[in-house]
């Protein structure tokens, strides 16, 4: 039998400091009832950071010379990222049959495209939005750039290998994974290196803005499933940082279970065939409206 691991209590006042730390770090949020999760999930920290106590490892968090990294174990440890290829299929093809044709008219001139997966997770959704460049007749000859950031290290080194289980292809058609994956041992399959070579992945937090300020302008965001995390003040916060990037016409793609309602007006919602997104509006030509 093995021996029992005895396990530091977490007051609910060294939950509540550590909780808002967190927050101040990265905008995540955590109700009081999943203290029980932040006790379970931290216990290991503490022997690593030699904390006797949960009051000793917020003194580490405020103070400690590794605090930063510290803080992104934290984050590593009471996230999940759950996704898979081809996730949320309507969305998608609202973007291949109505955003994308919409975007080629309006950035016609230079044919150059920038996509944003923000909160990419392991990448999948990331790749998608390669393939589905790929796959566009539109988009023959432009110079396409597709990216992700996420705030877990750990996730990006799986997108940067782009070696995904079976279970991240339980919505990928199969001409789609016979024509861009190889099949390796155990159910899993490495992505053709030519889709590797269209995208990049990148360390990011959303709330840090002198690490977002160094994004350029995009043209589509994809942010789903992320503002789950944050609460009201985080939440409107992103969406600034996504209005300030967008070029004017830009889209933003979120989840099926996320809206703007109480978080933004800057944004026009866009009533589409296959979904409803958002859009940047246009820049308004004063001398026009004078004239």
């Amino acid at each position: 039998m093995a021996p029992t691991v005895e396990r530091t209590a977490m007051s609910p006042e060294e939950f509540r400091l550590i909780r808002d730390l967190v927050y101040e770090h990265c905008g995540i949020f955590f109700h009081d009832d999943v203290k029980y999760l932040l006790e379970r999930r931290l216990n290991p920290r503490l022997p690593v950071r030699q904390a006797a106590t949960f009051s000793d490892y917020y003194r580490y968090l405020r103070f400690g010379a590794d605090r930063r990294t510290e803080l992104e174990q934290i984050v590593e440890l009471l996230t999940t990222n759950e996704t898979y290829f081809f996730r949320e299929e309507y969305q998608l093809r609202a973007f291949v049959e109505e955003v994308l044709p919409d975007l080629v008219k309006r950035r016609a001139l230079d044919r150059r495209l920038r996509i944003w997966s923000a909160g990419c997770s392991s990448g999948e959704e990331v790749y998608t939005i390669a393939i589905l460049v790929r796959e566009s007749s539109l988009l023959a000859g432009w110079n396409v750039e597709v990216f992700g950031n996420d705030i877990s290290r750990r996730v990006l080194q799986i997108a940067r290998k782009g070696i995904f289980g079976k279970s991240s292809h339980r919505a990928t058609p199969p001409d789609i994974l016979r024509k861009y994956f190889k099949p390796l041992p155990d159910n899993r399959y490495q992505i053709d290196d030519s889709l590797r070579a269209m995208v990049s992945f990148g360390h990011l937090n959303l709330l840090d803005n002198e690490m977002v300020d160094l994004i350029g302008p995009v043209d589509v965001v994809f942010c789903r499933n992320v503002l789950i995390y944050f609460d009201k003040e985080a939440r409107m916060k992103v969406i600034r940082t996504f209005h300030r990037k967008l070029r004017p016409g830009g889209y933003l793609l979120l989840g099926h279970s996320e809206s703007l309602i109480n978080v933004s007006t800057e944004f026009e919602l866009v009533y589409l065939k296959n979904d409803m997104v958002y859009r940047k509006a246009e820049a308004v030509d004063w001398s026009e409206v004078r004239g």
